[in-house]
């Protein structure tokens, strides 16, 4: 359901993801969750950056971002995987040994309105998807479980959301979406594909060169004559 939007003309959310190389843990136990939430917190306050959702998977991660101007996004990842990478071999004395990360995070635009809830839904039903937990709000390593151990107003890493959270959140993410909606999602996600309605994501693609993440892969089909 579509919901007024506080954002900035001009502002831009962002799903983010990486994945470990070839798939590998990333976070081998709760210290090195704890030590990445650490990194976040001493990164943010140098970035013009607000999180907005993020799950922490053993072999990946989820992001929900709101950059504050163009290009922001590009910086704020870069010194957060580059002090993520640097004491994670540091920790293991493995440092020069190989790579973390599978390569460079994945990210796709994000309308802010329902479209906005549904892609923090599917972040934070992350670990509930995984069948990690038995509901999604007991996972540790995310934006749900912080907001619901936190004093109102001191959510720690986390922003504002830019539209109204609904009174049953909590009930829709322990929900299954859509398939329909979930495919949306992962597409989005694969191809670095606006995700929105129709019309913004064309409008999008425009405004930031990705009109390519709508045509069809593979080689073009020839011509029969």
């Amino acid at each position: 359901m579509p919901r007024t939007a506080r954002i900035a003309p001009g502002g831009m959310l962002f799903h983010v993801l990486n994945r470990g190389n070839a798939r590998m843990r990333i976070f081998d136990d709760e210290a090195d969750y704890a030590a990445f939430e650490k990194i976040l917190s001493e990164v943010l306050p140098r970035a013009s950056m607000r999180i907005l959702a993020y799950c922490l998977m053993p072999n990946h991660w989820h992001m929900v971002l709101w950059p504050e101007k163009d290009g922001h996004l590009a910086a704020f990842m870069h010194r957060l995987t580059v002090t993520h990478v640097r004491r994670w071999h540091e920790h293991r004395r493995s440092t020069g040994g190989g790579h973390l990360y599978q390569g460079t995070y994945k990210s796709f635009p994000v309308q802010t309105d329902g479209h906005f809830l549904a892609v923090c839904r599917y972040v934070e039903r992350n670990p509930l998807r995984a069948r990690l937990v038995k509901r999604a709000e007991m996972w540790r390593w995310g934006s749900l479980w912080r907001r619901m151990h936190h004093k109102s107003g001191d959510s720690g890493l986390l922003g504002d959301w830019p539209v109204d959270r609904p009174r049953a959140y909590l009930q829709l993410v322990n929900e299954p979406q859509k398939p329909a909606e979930q495919d949306a999602i992962r597409t989005c996600m694969n191809r670095g594909r606006p995700f929105g309605a129709p019309d913004w994501q064309l409008a999008t693609a425009v405004r930031l060169g990705l009109q390519s993440t709508f045509r069809l892969r593979g080689r073009p089909r020839k011509e029969e004559k």
